[in-house]
């Protein structure tokens, strides 16, 4: 199907305006034509939530699919194919609550109003007493939606609704070498693990980062040809039509898109196109991918207009991918859409239910997400989870690129589903410990063990990170120390060598088309060192944590403010200048840049 390198180059691009920033004004230049979106090396890129009390808890939080309901997040529809007019922030007071005394709390920023986008409203993972509860069991998340979406806010001159934030997916947005990392068995990934010293802590703490990654093995780490073929495919691709979908942010960047997508396909593959508004149609029947000509024909008689009727459509879309299904080959759903389903849909558990029945049939389901001002967020990254896809956001051709060209394997060929891991953190090592992130992928330590339990998908090359904050045993942590100890939480320490672990790691993932999971492990010493010297992958990651987390307005994160992630963030990459062929560590540099001239509260 799919070339590794695309037919596109990149634009090259540069900026078009310059930020001004006094005591009394604000940032009001809009650049969202600029292409400070994605990026590539010839570019120069660029939940207020009332804080979450500390609570102990002897059971583990359960935040599995169906995930909980919506709640509403409102923004403003600006066409990212046009510097909108310049524009003032409107900025409410942070919601007061009490937290504790011993933590402080980053003052309120402004945020976008609210408008009609839907997103899930997630509230931060609690800290946790070890001795309480030890194990933290989690499903990865190789969604990339949230850090586009992010940095079109940050374009446009605004700082982006709280919920429209999620910590992981901008962790993971990123590509990671993991040249430390270690291939456990004959996984399809390789682990890296690291402990370093936390740098937001306060001055009375000494808490530390565990980071654990896992990087599909791609062709460089096998013994196959570097012109190793991806599967058959078999692309069916779900176009919305509706009258929501005309801004130039929407169906014309989506045209475009396929467009882009069209240059990849091979002969081999097969593609078919399916359209919804009020009714709907095969736009293209099931055809070859080399018939290109045939295939852009379609894309360019594609007109948004109607409203929409998302179910109909996709037991259409699903049975065009029966027609032309590929054994031992990708069959995927391409649902390319702003998630307006305002017609038709009586229950959305009975769609779910469709693509968690189809996905048990070997066909799968991706959504991309265009545009602003009805962007349902949260139903996207449902259906893409409930159908072992990837949810991702178009704001420029030139992230459609990164999507459908640079990381067309890791988007469409899966080496490993339901990914699950697990962590038991030593209490005679660690008194305390958060998860940073993945609110909406915790699981019960129970489901662990259960493949009836679903979880994420590792695509081919894809690297994802899990960053744990952690106490260690006499230092000052949330909690006070009790006078009474329970018994029963008292854990005895078989040995020498298991004192001398911080915890240990446990994975779970089955084969693309197994049903039985495999099991990795391995401990995690208790050896931990400085920020300053640790691989260029954590510290990348850890700039990126702070600044997802300062931008929910975290109140794990203390005193850290989004220069601390730039400065951060241009280290490692003096270190490791290899580690940004495609620019886009030096984008997330520009993008923490724009957060803090739009902070009015620094």
């Amino acid at each position: 199907m799919l070339s590794a390198s695309s037919v596109y180059p990149s634009s090259a691009l540069s900026r078009a305006c310059t930020y001004h920033l006094t005591k009394h004004t604000l940032l009001l230049g809009i650049i969202a034509s600029v292409g400070l979106s994605a990026c590539s090396s010839q570019q120069t890129v660029s939940k207020q939530i009332a804080p979450k009390p500390m609570v102990e808890t002897s059971s583990s939080t359960t935040m599995k699919k169906p995930r909980r309901a919506v709640a509403v997040s409102n923004t403003s529809l600006v066409s990212e194919m046009r510097a909108p007019d310049p524009f003032i922030i409107l900025r409410s007071p942070a919601s007061p609550s009490s937290i504790s005394p011993s933590m402080v709390r980053p003052e309120p920023i402004g945020i976008t109003p609210e408008a009609n986008d839907n997103y899930q409203k997630n509230e931060a993972n609690p800290v946790h007493r070890t001795t309480d509860m030890a194990v933290s069991t989690l499903s990865i998340d190789t969604d990339t939606g949230s850090y586009a979406n992010v940095r079109r806010y940050l374009n446009e001159g605004q700082l982006p609704p709280v919920n429209a934030v999620r910590v992981e997916e901008l962790i993971n947005y990123f590509n990671y070498q993991f040249d430390d990392g270690k291939r456990l068995g004959n996984a399809p990934f390789v682990v890296a693990t690291e402990v370093v010293d936390s740098p937001w802590d306060r001055a009375d703490q000494d808490n530390k980062i565990v980071k654990v990654g896992i990087k599909a093995v791609d062709n460089s780490w096998s013994n196959k040809s570097a012109n190793q073929a991806m599967p058959a495919a078999n692309l069916v691709i779900l176009v919305d039509v509706s009258g929501s979908m005309s801004s130039r942010d929407k169906l014309p960047l989506a045209q475009s898109s396929l467009k882009l997508l069209t240059e990849q396909m091979r002969a081999q593959d097969s593609i078919s196109i399916v359209t919804y508004s009020g009714s709907t149609s095969v736009a293209l029947p099931v055809t070859s991918g080399d018939q290109k000509a045939k295939i852009l024909t379609a894309i360019e008689g594609l007109n948004a207009s109607g409203s929409t009727n998302g179910e109909d459509a996709l037991k259409l879309a699903y049975r065009q991918a029966e027609q032309a299904m590929k054994k031992d080959g990708i069959n995927r759903i391409m649902m390319l859409t702003d998630g307006d389903f305002n017609v038709g849909i009586s229950d959305v558990d009975d769609m779910l239910d469709l693509v968690k029945s189809n996905r048990e049939r070997g066909i799968s389901l991706s959504t991309v997400g265009f545009g602003r001002g009805n962007l349902n967020d949260h139903m996207m990254e449902q259906m893409a989870d409930n159908g072992n896809g990837n949810y991702s956001y178009i704001d420029s051709l030139t992230e459609a690129k990164k999507v459908f060209g640079d990381e067309l394997a890791a988007t469409f060929n899966t080496v490993a589903k339901d990914v699950k891991v697990q962590i038991e953190f030593n209490p005679d090592v660690v008194s305390e410990w958060r998860l940073i992130g993945y609110e909406n992928r915790v699981l019960n330590e129970q489901d662990f063990n259960n493949d009836k339990v679903d979880a994420g998908e590792l695509g081919a090359g894809k690297a994802v990170i899990a960053l744990f904050e952690v106490t260690p045993k006499g230092q000052k942590g949330l909690y006070s120390d009790r006078r009474y100890t329970d018994s029963n939480a008292t854990v005895k320490v078989n040995s020498k060598q298991q004192a001398n672990e911080l915890g240990y790691l446990k994975i779970r993932y089955k084969a693309p088309t197994g049903d039985t999971s495999k099991l990795l492990s391995q401990p995690i010493n208790n050896d931990s060192h400085s920020l300053d010297k640790a691989n260029a992958d954590t510290q990348f990651a850890m700039a990126v944590a702070g600044f997802g987390q300062r931008l929910t307005q975290s109140e794990y994160i203390n005193e850290w403010q989004y220069n601390d992630s730039t400065k951060l963030a241009t280290s490692s990459l003096a270190r490791q200048l290899s580690s940004d062929k495609d620019g886009t560590r030096r984008n997330f540099v520009t993008l923490t840049e724009l957060a803090s001239a739009l902070d009015s509260t620094k």
